[in-house]
Parts: structure tokens; sequence; C-alpha cells
């Protein structure tokens, strides 16, 4: 296995994700420079989601059309563009404006950083591919929140985006040196009706769920915009049933496996969404913690997650995707779970301890859902898969910030009161709750299910 790369790839995922962590520390002070509540800046997360998943699958036609290396390239320059262009912002329109270009340069860089890895790698090596391509992903949450704490309390939160500019730069010219040129491929004529309707799906429900509750805007809005998002995503079906070649073939879903891991993982990034929104919030605001004491916490997540990489394929070849994913969702249940418990006056140890099991499990699962989400496509549906995995990954991570905000402006409605650390408390339980039903899809595999990949295999009667 050619491991440059992997961790070539992985400068872009570094990018987005310490951009991320970053704005999750910064939330409250850039609300107060905004001049709105920081629950508001929930528009500033999902519009960067929203755009992600609205432009993820246009990504994979073009990786075929022009190439994965230059679109790949053009993609961390797009990003770029945006992160100068929210350091510049001054009010909250133009930061949410903002943060959307972000997510364009996002949906093509992701996507097509796995689609070259997909097809420059054996399928026996994916499961150590994928982990050689997150770990220095996995620094910039690492790194995100003390950094970006630090440039927020001390300095002010523009700074937070201007440390994608060097690694931007690095990413472009690495990249042309390094990567493969993978031939480009026959595509079929863009599906634009199919991509019309997967904007309004994707914004229509996203935008909607995070404005139902939003005093700047009616109630009204939101709804109008929930049922046409959902009105959207019915009509989508429809279309790629008749369509010849659609933005997303809907008929990936016909394989068990790929759609145990679609579905599982979809319910469970609604918490891991979630969770880096309450989080640095509760901290802050509930605790009186400043952005560099929270972000000095909240990092522990990251360590969790790296020690997981080099392990995970071992565990995962002993135990098969399906045990080990469904050890690891209750896992990150409990533990996400016992945020509720927690006030001002718990020891920070026990803080950090906490959210390093929940950063160690959370990362387990996704390292084997990933994986086995192609462990039985063919490579030449491998854009697809891709697009639909990537697609559905920024919906639920979104959707999980607008359900997380909108627990929390319920309970401050019904209490008529200011937002409080009951509110989170009720927040992280009820996400908790929400994560353990990730396993339902995966209870119905057999135990050996993408064994080609995991490398399980099932005992023989007698042995």
């Amino acid at each position: 296995m050619n491991r440059s790369i992997p961790l070539i790839l992985a400068v872009a995922l570094f990018m987005e994700q310490m951009d991320s962590t970053v704005i999750a520390t910064a939330l409250p002070a850039i609300a107060r420079d905004l001049q709105v509540e920081p629950i508001t800046l929930k528009l500033a997360l999902t519009s960067y989601m929203v755009s992600l998943a609205t432009f993820i699958p246009v990504s994979g036609w073009m990786a075929d059309k022009f190439g994965a290396k230059r679109i790949f390239r053009t993609a961390i320059a797009v990003f770029m563009l945006g992160s100068i262009a929210c350091a510049f912002s001054g009010s909250l329109l133009a930061f949410v404006v903002s943060r959307f270009l972000q997510g364009m340069g996002g949906a093509m860089m992701t996507p097509v950083g796995r689609l070259v890895l997909l097809r420059t790698t054996k399928r026996s090596d994916l499961v150590s591919a994928m982990a050689l391509l997150t770990i220095p992903a996995l620094i910039g949450p690492l790194t995100g929140p003390p950094v970006g704490g630090f440039l927020t309390t001390y300095l002010s939160w523009h700074w937070i985006f201007w440390i994608n500019i060097p690694f931007g730069i690095v990413g472009i010219w690495v990249s042309g040196l390094l990567l493969p040129d993978i031939p480009t491929r026959g595509t079929p004529k863009l599906d634009i009706l199919g991509f019309l309707l997967i904007v309004i799906t994707t914004s229509g429900i996203v935008f909607g769920l995070s404005v139902i509750s939003l005093p700047a805007l009616p109630t009204a809005v939101g709804v109008v915009a929930t049922i046409a998002g959902i009105a959207s995503g019915v009509a989508y079906v429809f279309h790629a049933r008749r369509h010849p070649a659609p933005m997303l073939d809907l008929k990936l879903f016909d394989n068990k496996v790929f759609r145990a891991a679609a579905s599982s993982g979809t319910i469970f990034r609604i918490s891991t969404g979630a969770v880096p929104f309450l989080m640095p919030l509760m901290l802050q605001l509930g605790f009186g913690l400043n952005p560099f004491q929270s972000g000095m916490i909240t990092f522990a997540g990251a360590i969790g997650a790296i020690m997981t990489k080099f392990i995970a394929k071992r565990v995962y070849a002993a135990a098969g995707f399906k045990a080990t994913l469904i050890t690891a969702a209750i896992t990150a249940s409990i533990a996400t779970a016992a945020n509720s418990l927690f006030t001002a006056t718990t020891p920070y140890a026990v803080l950090f301890c906490f959210l390093l099991m929940t950063g160690f499990s959370r990362s387990f699962f996704f390292t084997g859902n990933n994986a086995m989400s192609y462990s039985e496509i063919e490579d030449d549906r491998a854009s697809q898969a891709t697009s639909i995995s990537s697609v559905l990954q920024q919906v639920s991570l979104a959707l999980g910030v607008a359900v997380a905000a909108m627990i929390l402006e319920t309970a401050t409605y019904f209490r008529g009161e200011a937002l409080s650390v009951s509110d989170f408390h009720l927040a992280f339980l009820l996400i908790s709750i929400w994560s353990l039903c990730a396993i339902l899809p995966i209870l119905k595999l057999p135990g050996d299910a993408g064994a080609a990949v995991s490398g399980h295999r099932r005992p023989a009667a007698g042995e």
C-alpha cells in the first residue's frame, strides 16, 4: 500500500476538521461580535454542512469528467477563499454566506479524496488506508479547540480562519507533485433535475429545522421549508427510479451491507453533530469557562479518536464489523449520557476522561462503518457510493446541530428563563438515547458481514 496517498489526502480532512472544531469553540465570542445569540449561530454551522451536502453529489461527476486530482486541488483553493471571506465577515449574513462558500470547497475536497483512495488501494488494505487517512485529519480536532480557544481569548476569532491558508497552500503543492493522475471516465449527462431536487431536500430540511424556533424568523418559514424538503426528497426517489443516470443512484441501497452502514451511520452522526455544538456552549455559557479553557478540555475527544487508529484493523479482523460496531455505539451512548451529569464543580479530569472515552468509541464506530460501506461495492460504482455516503454524513451532522439547538430553545421557551446548565443536560440525555438507535440496522447483519474488508472469518463448525 502506498502510504503517501492517504497522508496527502488527509491535508484536506485536516483543514475541514480543524475548521469545524475551531468555530465551535469560538461560537460565543463570534456571537458577541456579530451581536446575535450564540444559538443563532447554528445557521453558520448548518449552512456549511448544507453546502457540503448540496455539492457533494456533483463532486463525483466532476471527478470522473475532469479528473479527480484536478478537482481535489481546485476544491482546496475554494475552501481557502471561503476561509478568507469568513475572516473578513462583519455580520451574520456575511458569515453565513462565507461558510457556505467554504462548504462548496469542502464538498469537492473530502469525497474526491476518498475516491482517489478507493481507486488506488486494494480492498484488503482499505481499513488500514482509511485509518491512515484519518490520523492526520484527527490532528485538526486535536489542535483546533486549544488553538482556536487561544486565538479567540487572547487575539480575535477572525484569526481562526487564517490558519487554513498555509495548510491549503501546502496541500495544493504537494498533491500536485505526488498524487497519481487517475484517468477520467466516461460520464453520463448531468442529472440537472436530480441535482435541484437534492438541493431543495437537503437545504429545506436542515434550514427548516434550524429556523423553526429561531426568533428572527416566523415559525411558518421553518415549517414550510421542512415540508418542501421532505416533498422534494420523495420526488427524488421517484425521479431516480426512472432516470438512467441519476445524481445519486439509490439502487446501491439494494445491497444490505451498504444499506445497514448508511442508515446506522446517519443515525449515529446526528448525535456526533450535536455534541461539538453543545459541549463548548455548556462549558462557556453554563460553567463560565473562557474559550481557551474550554478548548483545553474538549480536545480530549480527538486524543481518544487517534488511539483507535492503531488497533482498529486488528479488532475488526478479530471480532468483525457487526460485534465491534454495536459495542462502540453502546459505549459512545453511555459516554454521551454522562455529560448530563456534569456541573461547574465537576473536576476537569473527569470531564477529560469521559470526552476521551467518547472520542475513542465514536472513532471506532466510524472507522468500521466507513470501511463496511464500501466492502461490497464494485469499483465502477465507488464514485456513487462515496457521494451518497458523504451526503448522508453532512446532512446528519447538520441535523445534529439543528436538533440540539431546537432542544435548547424549546427548553428555555417552556421554562421562560435564560439558557441554563439543566437545558444542556436534557439535550445530552436525549442525544445519547438517539445515538443508541444506531445499532438497530446493524443487528440484522450476519456476523461476518463485510469480511472481505475486515478480514474477519466466522469459525466453521467443529473448529
